[in-house]
């Protein structure tokens, strides 16, 4: 998994908890560290996890072959 891919899924996942929270205390994880839901880092926060969400997209739709090769490390 690339670097890219890792950090997608890491956003992804921090939104999941983020609406997870929303959804079963009411709680806003985002709006409650950087301010508000109206905030400029917020809605940053927001729009990257948006965008980590749409690429995941492409991670379901690649081949099982493509996902479990990873480049040799270099040293």
């Amino acid at each position: 998994m690339s670097g890219l891919q890792r950090t997608a899924l890491v956003l992804a996942i921090i939104g999941a908890i983020n609406w997870g929270l929303i959804g079963f205390f009411g709680f806003d994880l985002i709006a409650s560290i950087f301010g508000s839901q109206a905030a400029a880092l917020s809605r940053v926060i927001y729009s990257l996890v948006g965008i980590a969400g749409l690429y995941c997209i492409s991670l379901l739709l690649k081949p099982d072959e493509e996902l479990e090769k990873s480049p040799e490390p270099q040293r």
